[in-house]
């Protein structure tokens, strides 16, 4: 009766229910495929396959499953970077040109080429990256790091000015994209330089959206100075004091975040202004996307830099002497050992079976 039973229950599973239409290729003769038609040309094949995908079919794509569980996730996002002006691609091929030959004639160049002792200026490298495809690499590295998706939401921006942030006088600690800096690093407000016109007016913004305790979505502002005429950050607006990373212990590492806003005009920042010496945390929520919902007329993103940073001792520093509260520490419990209950005789089980239930509350058979 049992087999009779096991045979039945395998035989429901494994019965396979009627297609609800024809399936693919269900016309083809795959014994005879001599017989198919040729298509002989690949303008004819290629108007074969644009009738087959406009040909409706009664199964869901992946992509339609996608699009019914969430219709939302394949809408386009926003640019609200800086427009680009490209220049003209005749006049590019014009000055490549132009470099081409002069790089011919030069009887300098060709020699240090020949004895192998011409040297690449890195910093003409780095300029021309810049320039050219560096505000497109660091606009994926910050899709790559979830910067747009937590700070600007359906939004993103290409960075075309370059931000220069270092820490330090004797060892300069440089922000790069994404880096890994220390809290003893970064302690004190760092160096930020960045080309400005003469008369243009900018905004510059430090945040974390990982270290808030109380809200998931919720941001830290560390830093915010408003109407910076040029590039003299020190000549600005302090809207918020620095305050150095708080990565609170077992957490892991947090994303350090600097933004850059072109102004058009001179704003009025006193609704965003914190009240000095700004030591509590609950001051310092913040959220990036509401503070440019709120400027976005007056504002535009244009530069960006970010860094990650774990817990060292400084960050309990920083708790106790400046914030003045208890630090924060996150452990993660990690479950017990799971073993299956013992058997009396373990068959096919290694010689140090018994040894698992040595220390356990329920009884064992044979502990020697």
């Amino acid at each position: 009766y049992e087999s009779k039973v096991k045979h039945l229950t395998y035989s429901i599973l494994c019965r396979r229910s009627a297609p609800l239409g024809p399936m693919p290729n269900e016309d083809i003769d795959f014994k005879n495929l001599e017989s198919l038609e040729k298509y002989r040309s690949y303008t004819r094949y290629l108007k074969k396959a644009e009738e087959a995908k406009n040909t409706p079919a009664w199964w869901k794509t992946y992509r339609q499953y996608q699009e019914q569980e969430d219709p939302g996730h394949d809408v386009e996002r926003a640019n609200i970077g800086l427009p680009h002006c490209r220049p003209s691609r005749v006049k590019e091929a014009r000055e490549r040109k132009r470099v081409v030959k002069e790089n011919r004639r030069s009887i300098e160049l060709e020699r240090a080429m020949r004895l192998r002792t011409f040297k690449v200026s890195l910093d003409r490298v780095q300029a021309g990256w810049e320039e050219t495809s560096g505000p497109y690499h660091v606009q994926r590295l910050a899709d790559h790091y979830g910067i747009f998706k937590d700070l600007f939401p359906m939004a993103y921006f290409y960075p075309r000015f370059t931000l220069c942030v270092s820490y330090g006088q004797d060892s300069p600690a440089q922000v790069h994209y994404g880096n890994h800096l220390t809290p003893t690093e970064a302690a004190v407000a760092p160096q930020v330089s960045f080309e400005a016109e003469e008369g243009s007016i900018w905004t510059l913004l430090l945040t974390s959206p990982d270290e808030h305790l109380l809200d998931s979505e919720g941001e830290y502002v560390h830093w915010l100075v408003g109407n910076i005429p040029g590039g003299a950050v020190t000549s600005g607006e302090e809207l918020c004091p620095y305050l150095a990373p708080i990565p609170a212990k077992g957490t892991g590492f947090h994303r350090y975040v600097y933004i850059l806003f072109r102004q058009e005009e001179t704003i009025d920042f006193h609704e965003d202004i914190r009240p000095l010496p700004c030591v509590s945390l609950s001051e310092r929520s913040f959220k990036t996307v509401e503070f440019y919902r709120k400027h976005q007329d007056s504002m535009t993103p244009a530069g960006l830099s970010f860094f990650q940073s774990q817990w060292d001792q400084s960050v309990t520093h920083t708790f106790h002497n400046i914030l003045d509260m208890k630090e924060p520490v996150f452990e993660f419990e990690r479950p017990p050992v799971y073993h299956p209950p013992q058997v009396k005789y373990p068959h096919g089980q290694p010689l140090r079976y018994l040894d698992r239930y040595r220390d356990g509350q329920e009884h064992t058979y044979g502990i020697y």
